[in-house]
């Protein structure tokens, strides 16, 4: 009986957000025994496993071709020999 109130104590806590370790942790501190939180905790993912909506849909897989380039761009050259360097006109 006791399980079962605690599995489903569990069960709204875990839809509310909130994460198995620290309900586990609470509930071992308010007196319960470790096998007891522990064998709720299933009973209460158990629960959560049934409730969720089996998959209607099989995902698909899109596959495409993309094209090669037909030309090659011509590759500007980005050196730039007129303008100085930072230290070089702070020196200078």
């Amino acid at each position: 009986m006791v399980r079962a109130q605690l599995a489903d104590h569990i069960y709204r806590n875990l839809k509310k957000g909130y994460t198995e370790d620290s309900l586990r942790f609470s509930l071992i501190n308010q007196g319960y025994t470790r096998i007891t939180v522990d064998s709720a905790i299933d009973l209460a993912n158990k629960k959560l496993s049934h409730d969720v909506p089996p998959m209607k849909e099989r995902p698909e897989i899109v596959y495409k071709v993309v094209a090669e380039p037909t030309e090659l761009e011509e590759i500007k050259d980005t050196t730039h020999t007129n303008k100085k360097g930072f230290f070089s006109k702070l020196f200078s």
